[in-house]
């Protein structure tokens, strides 16, 4: 099963250029990588400035089970990637990692390693939304809720008005997260309708009893959502 590695890290201001050429340029994090099989870089994101903290970039790693994390840890620990740890902590106040399992539902599940791309090949960059959500009730309720009910409800509606389309939803794996916890990947379809979510309460109608707003205070009450941008070399976007 492929594993997703989770990284938020608080790099130091000034070495926001260095910081991201050590995860891009060669003899960086993504070339490395792609020089095996056991794991790919995905994702490289930097979270949008005035939307939360500064100088917060997130990368995402997938893996390609349990046994090439062990070798992944190992090889930055003390093997050929300890010295490009120990260049890329300089750069960084600190990064919280955390394994992530998609769920049972989750449109990306196993991902095939070879074919993620692990050279740089500039594109457009993409806003993601990642909501990370801390129920009361029970994980496997509140993540059969967003499968039964939040994922068809984004589906059906149409490009043209649709504001979020959900890439992955993960839980952390045993021991390397918060717990309960879960996490939707969503790319942003349309800038309008995220303008209009930040810039407009909710209606009364889309919160009333039924809907998705109302029925969803009975699995939780307490989220968080990050504004994210793919760099333009990011290998997935």
């Amino acid at each position: 099963m492929t594993l997703y590695l989770h990284e938020v890290h608080r790099v130091v201001g000034r070495a926001e250029d260095e910081f991201e050429a050590a995860y891009r340029d060669p003899g960086g994090w993504m070339d490395l990588l792609g020089q095996g099989r056991d794991a790919r870089l995905l994702y490289y994101l930097n979270q949008a400035h005035g939307t939360g903290p500064s100088y917060r970039v997130v990368t995402i790693t997938a893996v390609h089970d349990g046994a090439a994390w062990e070798r992944l840890a190992r090889r930055v620990r003390d093997g050929d990637l300890a010295g490009w740890a120990a260049r890329t902590d300089a750069l960084r106040h600190d990064g919280v990692g955390k394994l992530l399992l998609p769920v049972a539902w989750s449109p990306l599940t196993d991902l095939d390693l070879d074919s993620v791309g692990a050279s740089v090949a500039d594109h457009a960059p993409t806003l993601f939304m990642e909501d990370t959500g801390w129920p009361d009730a029970p994980l496997d309720d509140y993540v059969g809720f967003w499968g039964r009910d939040y994922h068809p409800l984004l589906a059906s509606q149409p490009d043209a008005t649709r504001l979020l389309e959900i890439q992955a939803c993960w839980v952390p794996a045993h021991g390397t997260g918060r717990r309960p916890e879960a996490i939707l990947w969503q790319r942003i379809h349309s800038l309008d309708r995220l303008r209009q979510l930040l810039s407009t309460e909710v209606p009364p109608e889309h919160r009333a009893a039924g809907t998705y707003m109302a029925n969803a205070l009975t699995y939780r009450d307490q989220w968080e959502s990050r504004l994210l941008r793919t760099a333009t070399w990011s290998p997935r976007w």
